[in-house]
């Protein structure tokens, strides 16, 4: 089961949160989701647990938990539906970049 876990403090890391959730069972995988331009935190992350009893045991007793001092979220992950998904430059006129030029509405 793929887990969401947020309002993590920012001085958390993978180690540390891992440590957390493995006392509920096997871990596969964490990731905190980071700034790609800093490397700094985002405050939330994922945690990949393969016994979904596990995994509910752990939601239930982390969701809410304290950790330094901050109340993290913890629930299961669910994947976007892909129709919520909007591309980047969705051809909208009137937007984009290149907002220069003309005299549009200048007379």
């Amino acid at each position: 089961m793929n887990i969401f876990v947020g309002s993590l403090p920012f001085s958390i890391d993978e180690a540390d949160l891992r440590v957390s959730f493995e006392a509920y069972g096997t871990v596969s995988s964490v990731k905190i989701i980071t700034d790609k331009f800093t490397g700094r935190s985002k405050g939330f992350g994922f945690v990949e647990m393969p016994n979904d009893t596990e995994a509910q045991k752990a939601i239930e007793e982390l969701n809410g938990a304290s950790v330094s001092g901050r109340t993290i979220v913890v629930n299961k992950s669910e994947p976007k539906p892909e129709g919520e998904r909007r591309p980047f430059n969705n051809n909208r006129s009137g937007g984009g970049f290149n907002r220069g030029g003309g005299d549009r509405g200048r007379r």
